[in-house]
């Protein structure tokens, strides 16, 4: 039989997670465009297209510890001078990021959030591509992490020309 003078462990769950938090509140598509601008001339051309992906991260407070993440997706395939599709795509989640350092919520709103709508938008381009009866375009996964670091490697050095700027004015 349990002493009843000890804690249990449900009561000391709460107590654990008041350490750093995180819950995706909801993912959902924000915009969705696909352009088939050269149709159906490009439907009679070698299938040789130049892909180009442009990738764009945004965030927005919108309550206490909560943040809109829009990762904006976009792919333009092209054969020669001609726009064969142009897809964009912008996937949005609500995400709930606790007390933490704010490095780490950097880190979490500017790599590891885009990390997990990345999949939600290769799946929307993909089916775009396909209803515009394209070959299948599957996109390579994107290190967010790496992305994130090259970012934040710009913005110190960045700033380390500005004071130095500073100091010999």
């Amino acid at each position: 039989m349990a002493d009843e003078n000890q804690p249990n462990e449900a009561a000391a769950q709460p107590e654990a997670a008041k350490g750093p938090q995180f819950s995706i509140q909801r993912i959902y598509t924000k915009d969705i465009s696909f352009e088939t601008p050269n149709s159906p001339a490009m439907f009679q051309k070698e299938w040789k297209p130049e892909i180009q992906l442009d990738l764009d991260t945004k965030s927005n407070p919108i309550g206490e510890n909560l943040f809109e993440v829009t990762l904006s997706v976009t792919v333009t395939a092209t054969i020669g001078e001609e726009t064969a599709f142009l897809c964009e795509v912008q996937q949005a989640g609500i995400f709930m990021i606790g007390e933490m350092p704010e490095q780490n919520k950097a880190q979490m709103i500017g790599a590891f959030c885009p990390n997990t709508l990345f999949p939600y938008a290769r799946e929307t381009i993909s089916n775009l591509v396909n209803r515009g009866t394209f070959p299948p375009l599957n996109l390579a996964p994107v290190d967010f992490n790496s992305v994130f670091a090259a970012y934040m490697q710009k913005r110190a050095q960045q700033a380390q020309e500005q004071t130095a700027q500073k100091l010999d004015a």
